[in-house]
């Protein structure tokens, strides 16, 4: 439509004036049939463009250590984050070892997320490498003091042994010791967590930082109804003694009000002495007690040794450090928690 009026003016001045007004009326009657097939042809050239650009978006690189974390980045973080695990599937968390691949891999991350004190290997290597963009949920999390441990045999032997060497807070990684790191057992610990992760993210891509916030609010929503399901399922049981492997469920019995009492201590690789199942042993009877919880990744001998013994019903209780089934997700180990602790508590 731009070149016929440009014509139009080019002939005018070869030729006369009753023809230039003839031609001039024909050129605006043919002018105006090709402009609606003209004018569409730049908002079609646009509309691939945009979409060109929504697909060359780069994805955050996003390191998280252990599988609550890499959870918690998934669900805030959505398509616009690459989530890797610094600890394999079904992997112990607290014996981690990280290869040299991992250490270049965190150096070049957009973002790191861990908590401290729980794996030393990962302190070490943050320390060390000093990524960019760093979140540690230690705050987020408010961790509590670990469940005192109570085996007394043991507790005779160290008074009996002299004291071979003194430790100080700066010996090893002792500044986060007697702390429960198990906070992602609660829902809402782990919410709180979910909304530093996403400022941790909008540091990285401000551009983002909208989508980021609103899928914290998703998540902490979900977390929320969770937590519901939970205060719901056990608010009539017939017990509210359970006991574990070891202690690891602390912020959940803590949160939905019941007692555990591990036959271990925070240590899951502790072996119980033949007093503290003496002990345990007490404590069934005392409190009426029919089931005993082992957990997905653990040795279930100790477990299925007192099940033998005193006539109890072997659970499992997962404290979801690792993700046993690559099929399940978080939410739905969770959930079978909830069943299994119901089943054990005589719940209604």
């Amino acid at each position: 439509p731009r070149r016929s009026p440009r014509r139009g003016a080019s002939g005018a001045r070869l030729l006369p004036a009753a023809v230039v007004g003839a031609l001039a009326l024909s050129a605006c009657s043919t002018a105006e049939e090709p402009e609606p097939a003209a004018d569409p042809a730049p908002a079609a050239s646009a509309a691939p463009a945009e979409e060109a650009a929504v697909a060359e978006v780069e994805p955050l690189r996003v390191l998280a250590s252990f599988y609550p974390l890499v959870h918690a980045v998934e669900q805030v973080g959505g398509d616009l984050v690459e989530v890797a695990s610094l600890t394999p599937a079904g992997a112990e968390p607290h014996d981690l070892e990280l290869s040299p691949a991992q250490l270049r891999e965190m150096s070049e991350a957009d973002a790191v997320v861990y908590l401290s004190g729980f794996q030393p290997a990962v302190d070490d290597a943050i320390a060390s490498r000093q990524p960019g963009n760093v979140l540690d949920v230690f705050d987020a999390a408010d961790l509590q003091p670990a469940p005192e441990e109570h085996d007394h045999a043991h507790e005779e032997e160290e008074k009996q042994e002299p004291a071979e060497e003194e430790h100080t807070a700066d010996d090893g990684h002792d500044d986060h010791s007697g702390l429960d790191p198990h906070f992602w057992l609660d829902p809402t610990r782990l919410a709180a967590v979910g909304e530093q992760i996403a400022a941790a993210l909008s540091q990285a891509a401000p551009e983002h930082a909208e989508t980021f916030a609103e899928n914290a609010a998703a998540f902490t929503a979900d977390l929320t109804a969770l937590d519901a399901a939970f205060t719901d399922g056990l608010a009539q049981c017939e017990r509210d003694v359970v006991i574990t492997g070891h202690t690891a469920f602390g912020y959940l019995a803590d949160r939905y009000g019941f007692t555990e009492i591990g036959v271990a201590g925070i240590d899951p690789e502790a072996e119980p002495s033949p007093a503290r199942l003496r002990e345990i042993a007490f404590e069934v009877r005392e409190h009426g007690v029919t089931a005993v919880y082992t957990e997905s990744a653990a040795n279930p001998a100790v477990a299925e040794t007192l099940a033998s013994d005193l006539g109890l019903e072997v659970l499992v209780l997962d404290p979801i450090e690792t993700l046993a089934d690559p099929a399940s997700d978080y939410r739905g180990v969770m959930e079978s928690n909830l069943e299994a602790l119901r089943t054990g508590l005589g719940c209604g």
